[in-house]
């Protein structure tokens, strides 16, 4: 059989619904020629979900939760891509560029959409710009990384009480699993590692906010409550009926009108299916794609989707919910469908009871509920520790998360931090009213153009503020103590929610040497401030 005679089976998402489709479709695939396996996914590496949080406090290594989806699937063309579009007429599949810079279109006879959920911030003021999202291993890393960053700050700000409260107040905004583990995990590493800066305990205050009446609600009421008492006493702040509703640079704002001031907002809601899902023309509700029990999106013959992108039927009527449990058997039913279309045979349909949950809370403590039994304690802890250790893929890496565990019973934290970039580059920020973007005596570190909203410059005279002026959507402000080289002369506040774009020093200085009329257009527009300000305080002096 030739190549071209072949079906091509194309997966997107190198999740657990992908990886494991791929899986399957090797196995099936034998000795055999009959198709051929296209894998696309934006990393080369398959992510252990159920263990990202253990990045944050450090008990694992940064690499133990990946695994190299080319040794995983020695059978499968691996293209490291972000996906352009899809087109579901042609029957093609077009990638974002490599070296070469053009984009590449792949053929397929059967497509598989994997492309779960991804944490999705559009509509909240500020959440885009301040919110670190907790889905990915580079989003743990950052975490873990800024947090070091935030105690290390901390332990040098003793004068500065406002900034230390914001620097020492770490708030996680979902009480689903991701973020109860996330938040267990931050709170022991950070108590386990302040007495390393000279910081006490009492000054540390971590909060976990949720919009219902109790945490985790996939559980059983009685556990989801023992994990609320148990955190609740390690020192997390449990806020109930609390929804996150924006955010700044210095603090999140909840629905009922509430401020916590913080320098670390992580966000683990709310989430919604991988915007490609949007742009296809294909049957969903919910934004999740509708498929049958046999997984084949409704209305198509060779399009099949499952994981958290997908709404699949259960065989007592309701839905299947976005669990790596599901997702896995959901990958062989897929499997198995997608070889009898090309064999001959006939089609599975899915069905899959659920056996159980479990959700780390930290401190060798974990909750269960399995097969309808609810555990609690070191016992859930040990259950959750060898269930999931013995579903990592290899044993290679198995040995690994054995001896980071064993070892992180005897070692301290590590306290390292890993800078992986020099430049945070350009930013996108957000203000509310009546936060200061900067004060007058700061360091000039950002020049500030507004793409939305308003702000207003302030002097400090003696005991009074001068309004100076008031700038809207398209004008910029902070570039003369960057072109002066001096502190800010001035202070600038938000009075209309805004949106700005901030360029560090650095990136604005070469911009302004590789570019003369740039930097003329601004001495510029300096000295016309600077004589409208001289002018306007001359007539204050006379008044």
């Amino acid at each position: 059989m030739t190549k071209k005679e072949r079906q091509r089976i194309v997966i997107l998402g190198g999740g657990f619904g992908g990886v494991y489709t791929a899986m399957y479709l090797e196995k099936a695939l034998g000795r055999r020629d009959d198709f051929e396996l296209v894998l696309i996914n934006k990393e080369n590496y398959f992510v252990f979900q159920p263990m990202l949080a253990e990045v944050v406090s450090g008990s694992i290594g940064i690499l133990d939760t990946v695994s190299p989806i080319r040794r995983m699937l020695p059978k499968t063309e691996l293209h490291v891509r972000e996906i352009e579009s899809i087109d579901t007429v042609g029957q093609t599949i077009i990638t974002a560029p490599g070296f070469n810079l053009h984009p590449k279109v792949i053929s397929y006879d059967h497509l598989v959409l994997a492309l779960g959920n991804v944490t999705d911030f559009r509509g909240l003021r500020g959440l885009p710009e301040h919110a670190i999202p907790f889905k990915t291993l580079s989003d743990a890393l950052y975490i873990r990384n800024h947090v070091i960053h935030v105690l290390e700050e901390a332990a040098i700000e003793p004068r500065d009480s406002d900034l230390r409260k914001q620097l020492l107040t770490f708030v996680v905004a979902g009480g689903g699993f991701s973020g109860v583990e996330v938040v267990a995990e931050l709170n022991d590493f950070i108590r386990g590692v302040i007495k390393n800066y000279q910081i006490e305990e009492s000054e540390v205050r971590v909060v976990l906010l949720h919009a219902l009446d109790r945490i985790l609600p996939e559980l059983d009421e009685k556990l989801a409550l023992y994990a609320q008492n148990l955190l609740a006493k390690r020192g997390v702040e449990v806020r109930l009926h609390a929804r996150l509703d924006a955010a700044t640079g210095v603090e999140a704002l909840l629905a009922d009108g509430s401020r916590i001031p913080t320098r670390t907002l992580i966000s683990t809601v709310p989430s919604s299916p991988n915007p490609l899902i949007d742009l296809l023309k294909l049957p969903k509700e919910r934004g999740k794609l509708k498929a049958d029990a046999s997984l084949l999106v409704e209305n198509t013959i060779n399009i099949w989707a499952l994981g958290d992108c997908a709404l699949v039927p259960m065989k007592d009527g309701g839905l299947c919910p976005p669990t790596a449990q599901f997702a896995i058997r959901q990958a062989k039913t897929v499997a198995d469908n997608i070889v009898a279309s090309i064999r001959g045979g006939q089609f599975k349909q899915f069905h899959f009871k659920e056996l159980g949950k479990l959700g780390a809370l930290g401190h060798r403590s974990a909750v269960a509920q399995v097969f309808g039994i609810n555990i609690s304690g070191f016992l859930a802890w040990f259950m959750w520790r060898t269930i999931y250790l013995m579903k990592l893929p290899g044993w290679g890496r198995r040995l690994k998360v054995a001896a980071s565990w064993t070892f992180d019973l005897f070692l301290p934290p590590e306290l390292v931090q890993l800078k992986l970039t020099n430049s945070q580059g350009v930013a996108h920020e957000h203000f509310e009213p009546g936060q200061e973007v900067f004060h007058q005596g700061d360091i000039g570190d950002r020049i500030y153009i507004i793409t939305s909203g308003k702000a207003e410059v302030v002097k400090r005279d003696w005991e009074r503020d001068i309004s100076l002026a008031h700038l809207g959507a398209g004008e910029f402000f902070g570039e003369m103590a960057l072109l002066n080289q001096t502190t800010r002369n001035a202070s600038v506040r938000c009075v209309e929610a805004m949106d700005v774009l901030s360029i560090p020093k650095r990136e604005f200085s070469a911009l302004a040497a590789t570019l003369p009329t740039m930097r003329e257009n601004l001495e510029k527009v300096m000295a016309r401030r600077q004589a409208q300000r001289n002018l306007q305080a001359w007539f204050e002096t006379r008044l």
